[in-house]
């Protein structure tokens, strides 16, 4: 696997390193030690899928509190996402700034996005599917959100008027 700095502080693109031959190749999508190694989190507790039917829909911006802030390593199985994170580390250098990329199947990379960060994408396709790896299981009472359009990250969404959630919606903004 390689691992691509974002421009976010602790937040990597990862890509695998495909063995190829006549019948495909083989690659390795994620590995606790080479994960721990690079001083990420390497615990995986749960992990999810997020089926969106429709393009332009947006899922986000989430997060969990402590004692629950999870790790995440995300990665489209079926379609195209605009994946975006925001650091929410007060102290942290790049506090408050965002980082998006387009997750494929076809690209088959992945996000990390450590504790601290919210994370929300948008699909670009219809029938997308979203793979989440999470270091923490989900506890409903640390469950935390940001708005999507909040001027205090300046997030700059492909898709204008977005399906989402009414609870997507409703999350404060950052000055709140």
């Amino acid at each position: 696997m390689k691992f691509v700095p974002t421009l976010l502080s602790g937040a990597y693109v990862v890509e695998m390193t495909p063995l190829r031959d006549d019948r495909g190749f083989f690659a390795r999508t994620f590995c606790s030690q080479e994960f721990a190694e690079r001083g990420l989190n390497p615990n995986v507790a749960q992990c999810n899928a997020s089926f969106n039917r429709k393009r332009g829909t947006l899922r986000g911006m989430h997060f969990q509190a402590e004692p629950h802030a999870e790790a995440k390593v995300v990665r489209c199985t079926q379609g195209v996402a605009w994946d975006v994170i925001v650091d929410l580390r007060a102290g942290s250098p790049t506090y408050r700034k965002w980082f998006g990329i387009e997750l494929s199947a076809g690209a088959r990379n992945a996000l990390y996005i450590p504790e601290g960060f919210a994370h929300g994408f948008q699909t670009l396709t219809d029938d997308t599917e979203i793979l989440y790896m999470m270091s923490e299981s989900y506890y409903p009472e640390s469950a935390r959100g940001v708005r999507w359009d909040d001027p205090a990250f300046g997030i700059d969404w492909p898709i204008a008027n977005p399906t989402m959630s009414e609870r997507d919606r409703a999350y404060s903004l950052a000055s709140e």
